[in-house]
């Protein structure tokens, strides 16, 4: 006799095996220790990117095999699921892992739980007021003490090791003073595009570092293309003003004249000869260099006029110190008559 199959059982497969022939981005998520509540919500607000369904791995194999694919692949994202569900989507796979990171939010822990990580509490101001909490702290390992007004947590403390169990009031002592260790969301287990599959260390990206390493690395590698003179479309224009600079000083050096060296060497040979009438006598100078040298020495004269005189200050401050120790004198000698 062939057992009946369930009708809810056939629609679980076909709307299974319907969501798989859509393709895209393939993953596996763990909805465990996500509340109802929050689990609707969180479904809501990825429903216009991703289609979810929740599922027993027996009937997500028959779909999975349904659309040609192997479950070898699919039972690799199954291994660190406690409680599956199967996603599709036409996002890659990087994009998955944001939206799903997006979903975590941490709770409270409550007696069974596993400490995820360390767990530990810093020296710090509560900012909590006087009252029966500083005893409760105390009694779950937490030192406090009531300082100036405030509960103060006196010491740095690791209340659990990693891997440790949760007992008594720990967890709702820790959530007073704003520690809620225990992570919830759609925690992702894998993903499978293109064939290819990911898991979530490999999609865990620190963007902003990304970026700046790209940023880093594009920098290094165009100065030392610059540096050997690798000509591209973006070291040209920079490679070209180089060799123009390199190429005016030179010319400058031999005092070769062109229409863009000339003003140079006017200009320097202007500043010579002004140096050089400086040093003659004035008589041996005629009326244009004397009117020249004039000029300057008064702009010379002007500009130092206007600049803080330095020298009368501390005679100045001088005068007041002799005066200030005369006035200290006086004041003891009146006092001994």
């Amino acid at each position: 006799m062939i057992p009946k199959v369930s009708p809810w059982k056939k629609d679980t497969v076909a709307s299974l095996t319907d969501m798989l022939k859509k393709g895209g981005t393939v993953a596996v998520i763990d909805i465990h220790g996500v509340p109802a509540g929050a689990m609707l919500g969180m479904r809501a607000g990825l429903r216009s990117s991703m289609n979810i369904q929740v599922a027993k791995k027996r009937l997500m194999k028959l779909a999975w095999e349904a659309v040609g694919n192997d479950f070898a692949d699919l039972e690799e994202l199954y291994a660190s699921a406690v409680q599956p569900a199967l996603v599709q989507t036409d996002m890659n796979s990087f994009e998955v892992f944001s939206e799903l990171k997006k979903t975590e939010a941490g709770r409270a822990a409550k007696p069974g739980d596993v400490a995820p990580h360390d767990i530990i509490v810093e020296k710090m101001d509560t900012g909590m007021p006087p009252g029966p909490i500083v005893g409760e702290l105390n009694s779950v390992g937490i030192p406090a003490k009531i300082v100036k007004g405030s509960v103060e947590i006196q010491k740095k403390v690791t209340i659990l090791k990693e891997g440790e169990v949760f007992e008594g009031d720990l967890g709702m002592m820790l959530s007073k003073i704003g520690i809620n260790p225990i992570v919830t969301g759609l925690r992702l287990c894998g993903t499978i595009e293109d064939g290819t599959r990911f898991k979530p260390a490999t999609l865990d990206i620190d963007y902003e570092q990304f970026e700046a390493d790209l940023i880093s690395f594009g920098a290094g590698a165009f100065n030392l293309a610059c540096n050997i003179s690798w000509f591209t479309s973006q070291t040209t224009p920079t490679l070209i003003s180089k060799a123009s600079g390199e190429a005016l000083a030179l010319a400058l050096e031999a005092a070769i004249v062109t229409t863009e060296t000339m003003p140079h060497l006017i200009g320097r040979a202007n500043r010579g000869a002004m140096s050089l009438a400086g040093s003659l006598s004035a008589d041996a100078l005629d009326e244009e260099l004397s009117q020249l040298l004039g000029a300057a020495a008064s702009a010379a004269a002007s500009a130092a006029a206007a600049a803080p005189s330095t020298d009368e200050a501390p005679a100045e401050a001088e005068e007041e110190e002799e005066e200030e120790e005369e006035g200290g004198f006086d004041g003891l000698g009146s006092l001994f008559g």
